[in-house]
């Protein structure tokens, strides 16, 4: 039986009804002969199908206006359109099975191991085995080792989180920080960009700090913009982005400032950086696609897959100046939240206009507003009118339609955010089975507004957690046949093995 070839241009016929290139284009038709000698490696946590294409929906809505039934319409301008994201246009976009060895919902640490190493192990394990106590080595490592290439890692999330620490660290636990915070030390990886690293000083604070240390073995420990565009070519550098957000990562970016550097941002400097005629690999991940979708944030998800897209560009910029030596590859480790494109409520309409109403993620909502309304025992009605402002969702009886792609609540609708609202102003954290479904672990106000939100676009979710959906994986130059198809995560270290020539050890 021939083996399927499912192309990014098969892809977009079966995704979308139209789509429009991204901005930037791939040079010269890509042949897949060579050898690469640099390899990026996009992981999108948390992203799967759902999360990319909900991205792609919700910028083409801007050629279609509001996305509805296409039968609704007379007019082909007016049908449904989506802009393909920048990885759309890769050659080769096959899938890959995300179960570890004790999970079909697996998460970050186990999937990528086996992204990593080639080897199954538990949910929450960090490249090591079942029995946690043989330690398996990862495709950095052996190509630090045994090609001499240089090694960047780039995490919209903490330096020391399960996905980046999946290129460097060994642990029975992804919950070792300070350990994993050595081992990044000890790894000599050449450059390391994006959140602050968790725990730098141990639980107790009696033991040096990990940036110390890292200055010690000669790395430039950058916690600003200035210093991190001062960077050149051969520095060994530690970056923490200048503006940290929740659980100090980097900012959504829908709350990202003007100015404020974004991953794509990092990615072009870690080129700078890394550039050499030996080679180099560089893992890029964008961590808070899993955790907006943890919190069934829709938009924030949608923000951060068009930054990975963005950062994906300039990879291609680089693959365009070495096509036959450059290697890209945009996957995923595990999909969060059961996200669905489409919802009883809206039958088989979808508004993603409705989610321009929402200018902030759940995350700065919850600190610049939830938790003053707290502290402050904030009215109902001041509430409502702050949520008009930030989610555009408007009280009842305001002017404007409440279906059909309209921000005016129903009465049931505002009767669930008053619901919600009582309990986080009480900050009552008890769950019952019914509150946990709606709730999980999040501040029910804010939840509930995404929620709602995400009902009237005609989104839905599954999950405060993930689910056991495989995940795309689109690829471009050199050895990018080797990628078609569907196969077990696994796989994609032993094609990534064999290409490069690296010896599984």
């Amino acid at each position: 039986m021939k083996k399927s070839k499912l192309t990014s241009a098969v892809l977009i016929a079966l995704l979308g009804l139209s789509a429009v290139h991204a901005e930037t284009k791939i040079a010269a038709t890509p042949t897949g002969k060579g050898t690469p000698k640099y390899v990026f490696m996009f992981i999108g946590d948390g992203m799967s199908y759902p999360q990319i294409q909900s991205a792609a929906y919700y910028i083409g809505k801007d050629a279609a206006g509001i996305v509805d039934d296409v039968k609704k319409s007379s007019n082909a301008s007016d049908s449904p359109k989506m802009k393909a994201l920048s990885f759309y246009q890769f050659p080769i976009a096959g899938s890959a099975s995300t179960y570890d060895a004790t999970s079909f919902a697996p998460d970050s640490a186990s999937t990528a191991t086996s992204i990593f190493t080639g080897y199954k192990t538990h949910s929450s394990s960090i490249n090591v085995d079942i029995t946690k106590k043989i330690k398996y080595r990862t495709i950095a490592e052996q190509l630090r080792d045994q090609k001499k290439w240089k090694i960047g890692v780039i995490s919209t999330v903490n330096l020391n989180h399960a996905t980046p620490a999946a290129t460097y660290a060994h642990q029975a636990s992804r919950k070792s920080n300070y350990p994993i915070g050595l081992e990044l030390v000890e790894s000599n990886f050449d450059y390391f960009a994006g959140g602050a690293l968790m725990e730098p000083q141990d639980k107790n604070k009696d033991k040096t700090s990990i940036y110390e240390l890292a200055t010690n073995a000669g790395y430039k420990v950058c916690f600003n913009q200035k210093s991190a565009s001062n960077l050149e070519n051969g520095d060994k550098a530690i970056v923490i982005a200048q503006t940290l957000a929740d659980s100090d990562s980097m900012s959504y970016d829908n709350d990202r400032k003007d100015g404020e550097w974004s991953l794509r941002d990092y990615v072009r400097k870690g080129i700078e950086v890394l550039d050499n005629k030996t080679g180099f690999f560089m893992m890029v991940e964008g961590g808070k696609v899993d955790w907006a979708c943890h919190a069934n944030d829709a938009r924030s998800s949608i923000a951060d897959t068009l930054a990975l897209s963005d950062a994906v560009e300039e990879a291609i910029d680089f693959y365009n100046k070495h096509p036959k030596e450059t290697l890209i590859l945009v996957t995923a480790d595990h999909e969060t939240g059961g996200l669905t494109i489409g919802y009883a409520g809206t039958d088989y309409n979808l508004f993603f206009r409705t989610l321009d109403g929402q200018k902030i993620s759940y995350a700065k909502y919850d600190s610049d507003y939830v938790s003053a309304y707290k502290k402050n025992g904030v009215s109902f009605e001041t509430v409502m009118a702050d949520v008009e402002k930030l989610f555009g969702l408007k009280m009842p009886g305001s002017n404007g339609s409440d279906k059909n792609g309209g921000l005016v609540l129903t009465d049931y609708e505002l009767g669930r955010i008053k619901t919600a609202y009582e309990k986080t102003i009480k900050n009552d954290k008890s769950r019952n089975q019914q509150e946990y479904d709606l709730y999980g672990t999040y501040e029910p106000l804010t939840i509930t507004i995404t929620h709602v939100l995400n009902a009237k676009s005609g989104l839905g979710w599954t999950s405060n957690s993930h689910t056991g959906l495989p995940v795309p994986v689109f690829a471009l130059g050199a050895g990018q046949e080797e990628f078609k198809g569907f196969y077990d995560n696994t796989e994609i270290y032993n094609k990534m093995a064999k290409l490069t020539k690296v010896v599984k050890d």
